[in-house]
């Protein structure tokens, strides 16, 4: 049995040089960044030098980089800052957002009684954006928060077009990045964002770190309460290893970015080609021409009663793929995504998310599908 990762939506294996980083960190910068003496000066040295490098990787200023936990906690911390601090009285957002965003906003609107808006989703997985426009139009206090890469389907946000738009209604505009930072290039400067975050291990970086882009000028407040870390907007002592592994995962990431690119990218092609010679009645979900380079979700032409079984099958053969987010991974429940969007008729079928990095190989694009023969 051959151990095969396809679940790099989820997670994504740690770079070796990104290990090697924060193994040296850990051992000679153990300062806590906020000590006067050397050893603190050290650290917080650390933290300010990878907080530079991320900033030049978006091409922001250093001042705009808030690290946090994850993207969850960023996303969290935006949305109800928004509300708080920037006197929001409506979020328009979609039914296909990751449940950070979509629980966020549902406890919300029960606490500040806002409006809120579901823009509405095409048959091909995207969102409408004569729709958004429309929802725009209206003289509200407004917050946009629409994700830049699907996680489970895979389909790509025109974040120009959805900033512009929102600053011609001047509308904030947050945008959740983390499927996206670090597998494409992404230039604030050129795009007129108010807010965006990532999380380290979807770039092949550590878990517990992640970051929010806060364009400058916006004034929010601390929800985190203590000490004056990160411009005293997130209270507690930085992790100092994971964010120069998170800094370090990110700098080589855009490194290599084309290279990688084109590999993943042509072993997606060769993915979708062998599951239509196996599986001619396979659907692939969105709109392939636009569906973000990395991630599949296909639907497999497999009786129903399969569902339940299908992962746990893969599984036992050494295959890691997910049927959606891997925050509500056990479900045998169509996904909320699919359910926006996807014809009753294929919403109980059994399907999966197979998500690639540059560590995949046609070999075990192979093993899967023969795996899948069997099954």
């Amino acid at each position: 049995m051959k151990n095969t990762y396809l679940d790099n939506a989820a997670t994504t294996p740690i770079r070796q040089e990104v290990i090697t980083e924060m193994t040296k960190v850990l051992t000679e910068n153990f300062g806590n960044p906020s000590s006067s003496h050397s050893f603190g000066r050290s650290s917080k040295n650390l933290v300010e030098l990878s907080r530079k490098n991320i900033a030049k990787n978006i091409n922001c200023s250093a001042q705009e980089i808030i690290f946090t936990s994850c993207g969850t906690e960023a996303n969290n911390f935006i949305i109800q800052s928004c509300l708080r601090d920037l006197n929001v009285t409506r979020i328009i957002t979609s039914k296909i957002e990751h449940h950070a965003v979509l629980h966020t906003v549902e406890v919300l609107q029960k606490q500040y009684a806002i409006d809120v808006d579901y823009v509405a989703i095409l048959e091909d997985g995207t969102i409408d954006y004569n729709d958004l426009e429309v929802l725009l139009a209206q003289d509200k206090k407004t917050l946009v928060s629409l994700m830049h890469v699907n996680n489970e389907i895979g389909t790509v946000l025109n974040l120009a077009k959805v900033a512009q738009l929102c600053k011609n209604n001047n509308a904030y505009f947050h945008t959740d990045t983390v499927q996206s930072i670090g597998k494409t290039e992404i230039n604030v400067q050129e795009l007129p964002v108010n807010f965006l975050v990532a999380s380290a291990h979807k770039f092949h970086g550590p878990k517990g770190i992640g970051f929010a882009f806060i364009r400058k000028n916006i004034v929010l407040k601390p929800i985190l309460l203590g000490g004056e870390q990160e411009k005293g907007l997130r209270a507690g002592t930085e992790s100092v290893h994971n964010i120069v592994g998170m800094a370090t995962a990110l700098d080589i990431s855009i490194q290599h970015l084309a290279e990688e690119k084109a590999y993943v990218s042509n072993l997606k092609v060769y993915l979708m080609q062998q599951l239509e010679i196996t599986f001619p009645e396979c659907i692939f979900i969105g709109n392939q021409n636009e569906v973000f380079y990395n991630i599949l979700n296909v639907i497999l032409p497999f009786d129903e009663a399969k569902t339940s079984m299908l992962l746990f099958q893969l599984d036992i053969n050494g295959i890691a793929v997910s049927r959606g987010s891997a925050c509500q991974s056990g479900s045998v429940k169509p996904s909320h995504v699919l359910e926006a969007f996807v014809a009753k008729e294929h919403l109980n079928k059994p399907n999966i998310r197979i998500s690639l990095s540059h560590y995949n190989t046609k070999e075990e694009i192979d093993y899967l599908i023969n795996t899948l023969k069997k099954i």
